[in-house]
């Protein structure tokens, strides 16, 4: 639906400079979004109002067909809160205090869901694969047989502390074959990387409103089948967090059960607007593969080198290593490319000094290799001879990937 907000907006927008000289946002959410995304956000929504119910409704019913997930067997239950609220409340709902989760860990939102898992006190075993390589279907069938206990497996679709893109599908058949269910965090991923919850046969999926689909922060998502969530009441750890009632609440009121995001709400179907004019989740994937094959094209011609094989890199986001030369700081590094109209994101690796920069947002793959200019003029001004990683990094990434 359209908001009258927005009534007027394009069908489709270009790729320019955000307005008010903003800089572009090299991130996996929040992201550069477009102008008409933010002017949706100028008006005010009451939340009990039967226009905002009818919003609430347009957006679960949208989500549920971008997942094509079939309406009665699935339900869409949004949250408040950033993509990690939503997580925990999947977690929180989807497993009962008798559940034992294998969690399927490479990176820093593998080992969160972890974290999560200790701290709702949920029996839970994890397989750390570093930050390298992905998870294989053949060690989820492995550990099920070594550990019958374990009754659901939880796996991030694409782990942006590397920018690796997991074998989703492989992992799901070996889950299924196995007898055991699918807790998937698809957080920046959903809405450009095909995903079918039938298909992966998943008990549930999370993502959030300011990933692909190009919405601001606020909400997150929580898609689950509708038998395993009529089933979860009393699970929650937590009031606010707790799925079945916020699911509850809505279907018999259409509202959500505390203050609504109302602006992000709003943004978020004008996103979705936009998402659907490109082509969908087809579309947007596309665009955002080209601009991942610009960016890693221009960087390496700089010299700098990706954490990750070309097999594993996802449209998402890049890792690089920071260059060896010693004239290079990332501070500076940052500071430069910001001023140049570009905000980048540190690594979050602990084996090597790295930073990422993000393929998604209202950008294209022209901007993309303004970003690579813009980095090689900041190379310069720092006196950086060469975008070269250490070789000890190298020999690491080699190691690890063994």
């Amino acid at each position: 639906m359209s908001t009258p907000a927005i009534a007027n907006a394009p069908a489709q927008e270009g790729f320019g400079p955000p307005a008010g000289g903003e800089p572009f946002l090299l991130t996996p959410g929040p992201l550069t979004t477009a102008l008409s995304v933010k002017q949706a956000m100028l008006r005010d929504w009451g939340s009990w109002d039967g226009d905002f119910r009818a919003m609430t409704a347009s957006l679960r019913s949208q989500l549920l067909e971008l997942a094509c997930a079939p309406a009665g067997e699935y339900e869409c239950v949004p949250i408040q809160g950033s993509g990690t609220f939503a997580v925990e409340a999947m977690l929180g709902t989807f497993l009962d205090r008798k559940s034992k989760t294998l969690v399927l860990a490479n990176g820093a939102y593998g080992k969160r869901i972890a974290d999560i898992l200790h701290y709702l006190e949920r029996d839970h075993v994890t397989i750390d694969k570093g930050d390298y390589m992905p998870p294989r279907g053949s060690e989820v069938t492995a550990a099920i047989a070594a550990d019958p206990a374990i009754t659901h497996v939880a796996i991030v679709h694409c782990e942006t502390s590397s920018g690796i893109l997991n074998p989703l599908q492989e992992l799901a058949d070996a889950v299924k074959a196995s007898g055991r269910k699918l807790l998937v965090d698809t957080m920046s991923a959903f809405g450009a990387v095909p995903l079918d919850v039938t298909r992966l046969d998943c008990e549930a999926m999370v993502s959030s409103a300011n990933k692909c689909i190009e919405g601001v922060p606020g909400f997150g998502f929580v898609i689950g089948k509708r038998s395993a969530l009529a089933a979860s009441k009393g699970n929650a750890h937590s009031l606010s967090l707790d799925l079945f009632a916020q699911w509850d609440y809505m279907e018999k009121s259409g509202q959500w059960r505390f203050t609504p995001p109302t602006h992000a709400v709003a943004a978020f179907l004008r996103a979705l607007e936009l998402h659907k004019a490109e082509g969908g989740v087809a579309g947007r994937g596309a665009r955002y593969r080209a601009n991942r094959d610009a960016l890693v094209s221009g960087m390496r011609s700089l010299g700098f080198e990706t954490l990750l094989a070309d097999s594993w890199l996802s449209p998402i986001i890049v890792t690089f290593f920071n260059p060896a030369d010693p004239a290079f700081s990332f501070t500076e590094f940052y500071d430069r490319l910001k001023s140049r109209g570009f905000i980048i994101y540190p690594g979050k690796l602990t084996a090597v000094d790295s930073f990422r920069l993000g393929c998604i947002g209202r950008m294209d793959a022209a901007i993309m290799r303004q970003v690579v200019e813009a980095a090689a003029a900041a190379l310069a001004d720092m006196g950086v001879a060469s975008a070269a990683p250490p070789q000890s990094a190298l020999a690491e990434r080699a190691k690890l990937a063994a």
